[in-house]
């Protein structure tokens, strides 16, 4: 699964939300608090972490790659 990215970064929470793996922003925030989501193989508990190009988000046996 892949993100698109339109500018130069998305933050996780709404990375989360565009691909469709989480209902809401509030969703993302719980998953993301609870330790449930990695990002380049490292735990991630900051909603707002900002990703790029080439970054990976591993959630719920889903794989997501951000892409330009």
């Amino acid at each position: 699964m892949e993100v698109k990215l339109r500018d130069e970064y998305i933050k996780l929470g709404q990375a989360l939300k565009l691909a469709g793996v989480v209902e809401d922003g509030v969703e993302a925030k719980y998953v993301i608090q609870d330790g449930l989501v990695k990002v380049n193989q490292e735990i991630e508990t900051r909603r707002g972490r900002k990703l790029y190009a080439g970054d990976v988000i591993s959630f719920d046996e889903n794989e997501i790659k951000i892409v330009r």
